[in-house]
């Protein structure tokens, strides 16, 4: 009956849409009169809102009539009509939507954000905001509405996909596990020299990982510091780019730049917030395996050509001792169950003209795919509070967030085990309900459950920021920000791992733990100066920052217990380990400076300049100059283009200049020493550990970028198109010492330059707007090379094996392989130096660039009257691991993908893999680990992924009074067209979950 009456609604609204539309005006045409109920005034009345909430100062006319008002703190609005007029609402930054009145007394609507206005959208720049339209610098951006269709628990999840250039793989669908991020390409040889600056309200946060790949044994890399701050909390999030946008920050700009602002209070009534929704998560996509019958033809084939007729012992699987009928697929055991999925979130905000608030709480729960109770937990409180006296000189504002994390896990990924394990293999569990070890013959994958990896953390970021207008267009303001960040991790592997029939005492337990602790603070003094010089509107900026952060990490490792339930008191063990602590202090200063020059809002000149000083170099070399000069032509605003109907909007940028880097960690440049394992007459000595280098000082980066941006028939289709080249010299690597100066090497700056350029497209199309239904899309599209220009010495250093110069840093050099010996049926390679046998790196001198060619996504959005569809597809061109054909011997006690079934069987046969061997042909076992590092273990895996899908229903106000509801249906990973065979090829790791399918259902309420 509901959905009976819905329709009826639903007609009933669009019979009154006809008749306003077309009915009147054809009777009006007809200058036949028109009923007096229609042609007398009357007061129409109504709430706008956007998809955050009331909207207030929204203008409402008459359209043709010099009749106005706009809505008050509550969104709400009163204007007197008649029944024939039509309604327009403006507001800066939404669409403009014109409704016929059509004899209702309440008109209620919801408005959305469109490109058409979009230029006059304040972006955030770090220190300043500037028009969108005036902005010379390469800054991408998404909002909250963007970040709410997604069930993601990392804001670096709700990015993939939808930034031109912002390149985001995540590692594994364990909860709470990493992502991996790149900002136009890879610019220094370290590992950990390539992580972009955070910004959260105004206070930079670390983007150091915590924690240790020992003490979280299940995650396949340290736990990602952004896993603290929960998504639904974000109000905007802008990635800075090119040199003009980030060499205001300096040395911490060389990666790019990552703002993120939480939602704050709103001037009005108070408001509350709240949703909750529920989901579940799986594997999208397994591996195809061999099943019982291909295996055991595998296993027979295998031994008959080691010409062993007799099946040993320990071939469980084929010599009768297993059920040869039993046909298990272990991947749907192992990880194919559903992971639970809850969130919910509550605010409350609202405020006078001075004063404004908001408070905010979150809880999640994510259990997972694996057998077993495990699960991950967060919650989070955020609050803002903003206040400004009565002349607005005077303000004062404090954002914070406090967020705490519990994650309990198992010890070990079961994907490995779930490929591994023999179709025919037993059940897990016997008839009791116990571990099934099979009299012996079964190691039982469920035995790495007893072992945990469990992390808590405890995080909490602040900012406080005063200002003062001492003038009409002098500011004075300061920001005062803290930061503290308290995380232990731990993985215990206890001896109930092991069958009990072994004996194995609690006396081998181990279990390895990190403690992290992490506070900062940072105080932003600054000076804003805004003149009108003439016809040159004029911003200058002035100040300075001082910072610091203390860090400590203590990483232990402990065994033998005399119970295991005592595996977590350090006490209790008979041998403890140190494997690395530390405790730094790193001080950071600087002074900033900004000019920006604005002709007759056509050509703007915008000028950076930043001097930092670090702790993390010598005294000689601490303080670095960098600094930007951007331009803009706006020749959209010349007198012969302003009347043009066609084109709407058109710029065009450059900005050069020079960034810097000092992500190397602390008290690298000074001679170290650390303690010994061996102790001399009782007492510990300590051994050097690092050289003393005076010169050691800042990696710098070059960045150069020309960018279009133009707009076509009001903006309705907006194009962005740029070019860019960044130079990264001075790289902070260790450089090898001859073994006779007693260390391998000392950290220093290497003349080694690395370079990436490339092009970035956006495209946003405005398709259809019409009062009922809107539909517009936005494609992104990258493409870049990356590239080691140079590098002394390279072929006599360490690196020669990593790294070519001409080719990208992300490389493996590999074997090439030319195919199977027809004859024998082994795999065959290049012997490049001809001395008869694959010597590395003699023989491996084939690159394999691991690089995506290029990437991006296709969003579309979708509204017709109160509904609305989301959905998102990003793309990836990309060679990486062929995991299928490598997951091990073929032929031996492992079960195998299917594509290993086309084997060599006979002289003469043609096949894409070797002859099957039980493990007794040393030269085809040898040939498998040869294989996986030619350049037959890359493989294209390129695919497309409808990353992201969101079906949305508002309800109408009058069925829940004041209350405005809606109901939302969201998909994350939903699927993935690909050829590459093995799960997932967004991240071709061996051994660890890939990203789950999840999909949520909810319910948001806002009154």
């Amino acid at each position: 009956m509901k959905n009976i009456s819905l329709n009826k609604g639903i007609r009933a609204m669009l019979y009154s849409l006809i008749i306003g539309l077309f009915l009147t005006p054809l009777l009006v045409m007809a200058r036949i009169p028109l009923p007096k109920s229609i042609s007398q005034q009357q007061n129409i009345t109504g709430t706008v809102r956007d998809s955050q909430g009331v909207l207030p100062g929204v203008t409402v006319s008459i359209q043709g009539k010099s009749i106005g008002t706009i809505t008050d703190y509550q969104g709400k609005y009163s204007i007197t009509a008649t029944a024939t007029d039509v309604l327009v609402f403006s507001f800066v930054g939404y669409s403009t939507l014109n409704i016929p009145i059509a004899g209702r007394t309440v008109v209620s609507l919801q408005l959305q954000e469109d490109a058409t206005n979009l230029q006059e959208v304040k972006v955030n720049a770090g220190y300043y905001s500037v028009k969108e339209s005036e902005r010379t610098g390469s800054i991408s951006r998404i909002t909250s509405k963007d970040i709410e269709t997604q069930p993601v628990t990392n804001v670096l999840a709700a990015m993939q996909g939808r930034m031109a250039g912002v390149n985001i793989t995540q590692q594994t669908g364990t909860g709470g596990g990493g992502f991996n991020i790149q900002i136009r390409g890879q610019n220094s040889v370290r590992r950990g020299g390539n992580s972009p600056l955070y910004i959260i309200d105004g206070v930079p946060y670390s983007s150091e990982e915590i924690g240790n790949g020992m003490s979280m044994s299940v995650m396949s890399m340290n736990t990602n510091p952004l896993n603290n701050i929960n998504p639904i909390d974000i109000e905007s999030l802008e990635v800075l780019k090119d040199a003009d946008a980030t060499a205001i920050y300096g040395s911490r700009g060389a990666n790019g730049v990552v703002l993120i602002t939480t939602k704050k209070g709103k001037k009005g009534k108070t408001r509350f917030s709240a949703s909750v929704a529920q989901g579940t998560g799986s594997v999208p996509h397994f591996m195809k395996m061999m099943n019982t019958e291909q295996y055991l033809a595998m296993r027979a084939e295998a031994f008959a050509n080691d010409g062993i007729t007799e099946y040993p012992e320990s071939a469980y699987d084929i010599n009768g001792t297993w059920d040869q009928t039993r046909s298990t697929n272990w991947q749907k055991e192992l990880m194919g169950g559903t992971s639970k999925i809850t969130n919910i979130n509550g605010s409350i905000s609202g405020g006078s003209e001075e004063t404004q608030f908001m408070l905010s709480g979150t809880y999640g729960k994510e259990t997972t795919v694996l057998p077993g109770d495990f699960g991950y937990n967060r919650a989070n409180v955020r609050s803002s509070i903003n206040h400004a006296s009565a002349d607005q000189r005077f303000k004062i504002s404090f954002t914070g967030g406090y967020g705490i994390q519990n994650n309990d896990q198992p010890s070990t990924d079961l994907t490995t085990e779930a490929w591994r394990l023999a179709p025919n293999a037993p059940a897990l569990y016997d008839a009791e309900g116990n571990l099934n070890w099979e009299n012996n013959t079964f190691e039982n994958p469920l035995r790495y459950l007893k072992g945990l990896s469990k992390s808590k953390t405890h995080d909490l970021v602040a900012n406080t920021a005063l200002s003062y207008n001492l003038l009409e267009n002098i500011e004075i303001k300061s920001s005062f920000g803290y930061t503290d960040l308290n995380h232990h991790e731990s993985s215990t592997f206890p001896s109930t791992m092991y069958n009990p029939s072994l004996g194995i005492g609690s006396e081998t337990s181990r279990i390895f733990y990190t403690d992290t602790k992490r506070n900062s603070w940072i105080i932003e003094p600054q000076l804003n100066w805004k003149p009108t010089l003439g016809v040159v509107k004029t911003e200058l900026l002035i100040g300075s920052a001082f910072q610091s952060q203390n860090n400590t990490s203590l990483s232990v490792q402990s065994s033998g217990f005399s119970s295991n339930s005592m595996i977590y008191n350090p006490a209790a063990a008979t041998n403890t380990s140190i494997l690395g602590f530390d405790e730094s202090v790193y001080k950071y200063q600087s002074f900033f400076g900004r000019a920006n020059f604005n002709l007759k809002e056509r050509y703007i000149i915008n000028l950076t300049g930043r001097r930092d000083g670090s702790s993390r170099f010598g005294a000689g070399k601490r303080f670095g100059w960098f600094g930007a000069v951007g331009a803009a032509w706006l020749f959209s605003r010349e007198k012969l283009l302003q009347d043009n109907t066609v084109l709407s909007f058109g710029k065009l940028r450059a900005s050069y200049g020079t960034t810097g880097n000092d992500q190397i960690g602390n008290y690298q440049f000074l001679n170290t020493y650390t303690p010994s394992n061996a102790n001399y007459d009782g007492v510990m000595g300590l051994v050097p550990s690092r050289l003393y280098n005076s010169s050691f000082g800042w990696e710098t980066n070059k960045k150069l970028e020309v960018a279009i941006e133009t707009g076509f028939l009001k903006d309705r289709i907006f194009l962005t198109a740029a070019w860019y080249r960044n130079r990264s010299s001075d790289q902070l690597v260790g450089i090898p010492l001859p073994g006779t100066a007693g260390f391998t090497e000392i950290q220093s700056n290497l003349n080694a330059s690395v370079e990436n350029r490339g092009v970035e497209l956006t495209l946003h199309t405005l398709n259809v707007k019409t009062t009922d239904f809107n539909w517009s899309t936005t494609i992104n599209f990258a493409a870049s090379k990356n590239k080691l220009r140079s590098f002394p010495d390279l072929e006599s250093s360490t690196y020669s094996n990593s790294y070519v110069i001409g080719q990208p840093l992300n490389i493996v050099k590999v074997y090439h392989y030319t195919g199977i010996d027809p004859e024998t049926g082994i795999y065959n390679f290049e012997d490049v130096n001809g001395d008869g046998i694959l010597t590395e790196p003699e023989d491996k001198q084939i690159v394999k660039d691991l690089n995506p060619a290029y990437f991006g996504g296709i969003q579309n959005t979708v509204r017709f009257q109160r509904w609305q569809f989301d959905f998102l597809f990003s793309f990836v061109k990309q060679q990486n691991y062929n995991v299928p054909r490598t997951l091990g011997v073929a032929g031996t006690m492992n079960n195998q993908s299917v594509a290993i079934v086309d084997r060599w069987q006979s002289p003469g046969d043609v096949a894409s893999s070797q002859l099957y061997t039980s493990g007794a042909n040393g030269t085809a076992e040898n040939a498998l680990y040869q294989y996986a590092a030619s350049d037959a273990g890359i493989t294209d895996a390129s695919f497309i992924k409808l990353k992201n899908v969101s079906i949305s229903y508002e309800f109408s106000e009058r069925w829940l009074k004041n209350v405005n509801c809606k109901a939302t249906v969201e998909g994350q990973n939903v699927f993935t067209i690909t050829g590459y065979k093995g799960a997932d090829p967004e991240f071709a790791g061996y051994g660890f979950l890939p990203p789950l399918r999840i999909i949520t259902v909810g319910l948001q309420f806002n009154f």
